[in-house]
């Protein structure tokens, strides 16, 4: 049995914890972790004990005693590690271990403490690590060489994105200074891609995936109330407010203004009829400090109901207690951000979990729709594969040269070309790189040798060096010298106009653009603050599935009335189309000089698709949301087009380049990106922008069906 092979403090724990038995994923990880020195990730839905599968071996199996750090927990959030802290705190209570928090925010005293005697357990981001390696390199080498262990904790969020290239990047550097390699345990609910995820940990034939598939119960209700105009519907805040009062409830709406709308809202209407006042935003733009209450307050509030409008702050594993319901408003852009929230709610043993989905449009609905079938399906996309970051080797580049104080150029070279973020690119096109770094003096050539350049000193030397994703330029507001929050400024930041934030009703009385301060007082009636988003990604599945729901006749038993009646319009209006073959026709509406023409396609082949009607001279706007192209001119004009329209791709380098230089803000997806040869940039735009081989296949084979 696992449990007898653990060691006795740690038994100890789970005796004074009252623990019956152990959960399927604790029972495999302790067997395995305890058995071997490979890579693990272990997978299993959210609430079923990963962090203690992983920590409860790991505890057992190493002695504390040797010099150094043993185990680094990485986090992609900091109010992330502040919850675990307590946890793994807890786990090492029996043991004379030192668990310390380090990160921007974290206390020196205790920093100060780990560099002059390294030893125990450190949760850190990888922005946190990448200081280190850039400000303390020495201390790196005094903390980590004897470094067992890495836990990273929702490794999903790391796959697949520009922050797990450079987290992937600092693990190989990591391996560098390591007397002997450490083992990677990696933690997720949500994984969609296991040889991808086996593939991160930079040794794919020592990484084992250890699956629990057991799945919890959800019970979902769907509700359509269609919305007019911009705010939402009084009809749905009334419902919604019914539905959520007398529960603990997780609310996400998909944007932090609609979180504001929503958490001021239903906070009105309670004032009005006498409820509950624990109505609270949580986002981004929420202060830290409210933030952190409004956590403690959900998870030490066992006896009061309460209502948190949050976005993916809280999609990721921070504890907040147990929650009843689960609202999402609108559709989630993906099927991994639906499971997460999903999760939230019916943590304890047994429980179902209660998601509600109100949906404003039609479209909203169906993707909403096509998200929940393919949940059931077991269906989780895949991450986004980017083979060639080279973006991100700017940015590690500028860190190991700084970390070095200068680097002989070739060993630059060496370290780039031997890290597992990079290995895919050719040693050749690293050199370019560097060399066009040292033309626009972001590096200085000394002889054999390169150190940081006058330009490349500007960045490096900003608090945002450490971090490879872009941040807000905020407004701090400010209410009788209390932060409340930060927003961007927009037009509508004016002296006396209203603003809603942390839940409240702000007046603007002041605003300073030279210390970038907004000074408020409370009031009664405002509106949303504007925040500038990006646009989300969906998936070409969601789409299709989409496509395939307009044309099913079957009947879902998670809809209310209203729901079921928008879907059956839709089908309608739909069926005007002689659709037989879903996978290779597509609807085309045509109205005199005038075509409407629905790919059901992921964003980035509508975006290569909008491309190259571009290039063709066809006139036309998408809205991607609907997979749908507004198109002018005639059938026969875009039939005549649509079979040449792929021969641009003999010459797309050419084709984005005039796009980059008429629209430099294609690029704005990457930080690093503008620091590259003009070639470099392009070849990014096409592996991370478009998707060039996924609509040569669409284009190919894709027949359009006019009413």
């Amino acid at each position: 049995m696992s449990f007898d092979l653990l060691s006795e403090p740690i038994r100890k724990f789970i005796r004074d914890k009252g623990w019956e038995q152990l959960r399927p994923i604790q029972n495999a990880a302790i067997s395995k972790i305890l058995g071997s020195d490979e890579n693990f990730i272990l997978a299993s839905r959210t609430a079923s004990g990963k962090t203690e599968a992983a920590f409860l071996p790991i505890l057992s199996k190493l002695n504390f005693n040797d010099a150094g750090v043993q185990v680094l927990y990485i986090s992609p959030l900091i109010a992330l590690i502040n919850d675990q802290l307590y946890r793994v705190e807890e786990l090492c209570k029996n043991l004379d271990v030192t668990v310390t928090k380090w990160h921007g925010e974290a206390n020196k005293t205790l920093k100060d403490r780990l560099i002059k005697q390294p030893t125990g357990i450190v949760l850190i981001t990888p922005e946190s690590l990448e200081s280190m390696f850039v400000n303390k390199p020495f201390n790196v080498k005094q903390l980590f060489s004897n470094l067992k262990y890495v836990v990273i904790d929702e490794i999903h969020s790391f796959i697949g994105t520009d922050r797990g290239i450079q987290l992937k990047s600092i693990l190989s550097r990591l391996q560098r200074v390591n007397s002997k390699s450490f083992s990677i345990v990696g933690l997720s609910a949500t994984i969609g891609d296991y040889n991808e995820a086996k593939r991160f940990t930079g040794d794919e034939s020592k990484t084992k995936v250890l699956l629990d598939r057991t799945a919890k119960e959800i019970n979902a209700l769907f509700r359509f109330f269609k919305n007019e105009n911009e705010d939402l519907p009084l009809e749905l805040l009334k419902d919604l407010y019914i539905e959520t009062k007398d529960n603990k409830v997780l609310i996400f709406p998909n944007s932090r203004g609609r979180a504001e709308e929503v958490a001021v809202k239903l906070k009105k209407i309670s004032d009005r009829v006498k409820g509950h006042p624990n109505y609270f935003s949580h986002h981004s733009s929420v202060d830290r400090e409210v933030r952190e209450y409004v956590e403690y307050f959900a998870k030490n509030n066992k006896r009061h109901n309460f209502c948190i409008s949050c976005t993916s702050t809280l999609e990721l594993g921070i504890d907040i207690g147990s929650v009843d319901e689960v609202v999402q408003i609108d559709a989630t852009h993906s099927i991994a951000s639906l499971i997460q929230r999903v999760g939230r709610s019916g943590r304890k043993d047994g429980e179902r979990s209660n998601l509600f989905l109100y949906a404003t449009n039609q479209w909203t609905l169906l993707q909403s729709i096509a998200c929940w079938l393919l949940y059931k399906e077991g269906f989780i996309e895949p991450p986004e594969k980017n083979e060639n970051p080279y973006d991100i080797l700017v940015h590690q580049a500028l860190s190991i040269t700084k970390g070095h104080s200068g680097v002989l150029l070739t060993e630059l070279i060496k370290q780039l070309k031997e890290n597992s973020a990079f290995n895919l690119i050719e040693k050749t096109e690293i050199e370019e790189i560097l060399q066009y770094l040292i033309e626009i003096d972001f590096l200085e050539k000394l002889q054999n040798e390169v150190i940081i350049g006058v330009e490349g000193e500007k960045v490096v030397n900003s608090l945002e060096f450490y971090s490879v994703f872009k941040t807000e330029e905020n407004f701090k507001v400010i209410n009788a010298g209390n932060k409340i929050g930060e927003i961007p400024f927009s037009p509508q930041i004016t002296e006396d106009a209203n603003i809603l934030l942390s839940a409240k009703i702000w007046k603007i009385k002041f605003v300073d653009q030279k210390s970038k301060k907004i000074e408020v007082i409370p009031t009664k009636d405002g509106k949303k603050p504007m925040f500038f988003g990006g646009g989300m990604v969906v998936h070409q599945k969601i789409r299709e599935k989409m496509f395939e729901i307009l044309y099913s006749k079957t009947e879902y038993d998670f809809l209310d009335a209203p729901s079921i009646d928008e879907i059956e319009i839709m089908r309608k209006n739909f069926s005007i189309f002689n659709i037989k073959d879903l996978q290779n026709e597509r609807p085309l509406i045509k109205n005199n000089s005038h075509l409407q023409l629905f790919s059901f396609s992921g964003t980035r082949i509508n975006r290569t698709i909008q491309l190259l009607l571009n290039i063709s001279g066809i006139k036309n706007t998408l809205d991607d949301n609907r997979s749908l192209f507004d198109i002018e001119g005639t059938k026969q004009e875009l039939i005549t087009k649509w079979n040449y329209i792929s021969f641009p791709f003999t010459n797309i380098d050419h084709h984005i380049s005039t796009l980059l230089e008429n629209n430099p803000a294609i690029l704005d997806f990457s930080k690093w990106g503008i620091y590259l040869p003009k070639k470099y940039r392009i070849k990014l735009i096409i592996n991370k922008y478009f998707d060039i081989e996924g609509t040569k296949e669409l284009i190919s084979t894709t027949k359009l069906i006019s009413n």
